[in-house]
């Protein structure tokens, strides 16, 4: 359904009337076809590659002549989920859903670890439970080719503008995010959003209080207070947890680098590196826990902070690595287990192991402390 007055049209997922035109754009995208013949066939994506890729643009046109809709849409990427949780991890397990109504619209803050994974699993847990899956936050950072905007547009993501730097425009995007995300909501439509910019690269899982003030924008716009507005989002926070964070090694030389040199200069590919890493890289466990509906109403964005870090906190699923790493006697750290980590410390210079293993440590001391 297009109106005129389309408010949300720059930043929202495609429609099903938009999905056959994006499907035919990425096809026609010669970085987008380059790359599948990359990844499928690396061993002719030199001189020759020119001569597959009308061939791979009629295996995808063929593969996706039946995808019309959102929906199917959605059903293709569980397939490719399944296979990627088949081949890259020891089984995704899930508690707190069973507390939460199928027929309501959540906003799900959750931990941020892993950028597409992350939501993906959110889905994954919700589509096995008959949920309605996700609309997904994504920062324009990860947008820079067309192809990955189509891609993300057509899996239910909206875009974050973080590129916008002028106060007034800065004002304007984040109050038409917040009137979506609302909007989303009241017309069934669940959001995951993650608890700050960018990935806990440190193992901290911390909220940003900005996050929350961003939501409350819609409010202030109602003339609501924010302890009458927030009930209203039925913000659930979300621990989801890695046995293994296939990005470790990436993420504490970054820090590494920074706390060295004071500053870290990201690779044009980096977060797309990140993103294929995160989804193909061994995770061995991963568990998605839901939490309680903040129903009570919270006086400040800070406090509100407060809460969902202590949800995430409690509900975080600790791995024998994570023990390991806080020097904390538990029942599942096996010599096996310590040896495995050890191995994944030894090749690391001294500086990068330190930051790798309190990146591991930080949730089991958080769970210790609190």
């Amino acid at each position: 359904m297009h109106t005129d007055n389309d408010i949300y049209k720059e930043i929202r997922p495609y429609n099903d009337d938009e999905v056959s035109d994006a499907i035919q754009r990425l096809v026609n995208d010669k970085e987008f076809t380059t790359a599948i013949l990359n990844y499928r066939f690396p061993q002719f994506s030199g001189v020759l590659g020119w001569l597959l890729i009308p061939l791979i643009k009629r295996f995808l046109i063929n593969k996706w002549s039946n995808v019309k809709t959102v929906e199917d849409v959605q059903r293709q990427v569980s397939k490719y989920m399944h296979a990627t949780i088949n081949q890259s991890c020891d089984g995704v397990t899930c508690t707190g859903l069973d507390k939460l109504d199928p027929n309501k619209a959540y906003l799900f803050v959750s931990n941020h670890r892993d950028i597409a994974m992350d939501p993906a699993m959110v889905n994954w847990c919700m589509f096995q439970k008959k949920f309605s899956t996700v609309r997904i936050a994504i920062g324009d950072n990860l947008l820079k080719k067309p192809c990955a905007t189509e891609l993300m547009r057509l899996n239910k993501s909206f875009i974050v503008k973080r590129s916008a730097k002028a106060p007034r425009e800065v004002l304007k995007s984040l109050g038409l995010l917040s009137s979506y995300i609302s909007n989303s909501l009241e017309t069934g439509n669940p959001v995951w959003i993650a608890q700050k910019e960018g990935r806990a690269k440190d193992g901290n899982d911390k909220t940003d209080p900005t996050i929350l003030k961003m939501f409350f924008m819609e409010g202030r716009k109602r003339k609501q207070s924010f302890t009458e507005f927030m009930p209203s989002l039925n913000i659930v926070p979300i621990a989801i947890s890695y046995e293994n964070d296939p990005c470790d090694v990436a993420k504490a030389n970054e820090l590494y680098q920074k706390q060295t040199s004071g500053s870290y200069e990201k690779g044009e590919l980096e977060d797309i590196d990140s993103i294929i890493q995160g989804i193909v890289g061994q995770k061995r466990r991963i568990h998605v826990s839901f939490g309680d509906v903040i129903k009570d109403p919270i006086e400040t964005p800070e406090e509100l902070a407060v809460e969902i870090d202590r949800q995430i906190t409690a509900n975080y699923r600790l791995f024998p690595a994570n023990y390991i790493a806080a020097g904390i006697e538990h029942d599942s750290v096996t010599p096996e287990e310590k040896a495995k980590f050890d191995e994944k410390l030894s090749p690391l210079p001294l500086g990068v192991a330190t930051i790798l293993k309190d990146m591991y440590a930080y949730p089991a001391r958080k769970q210790l402390e609190s």
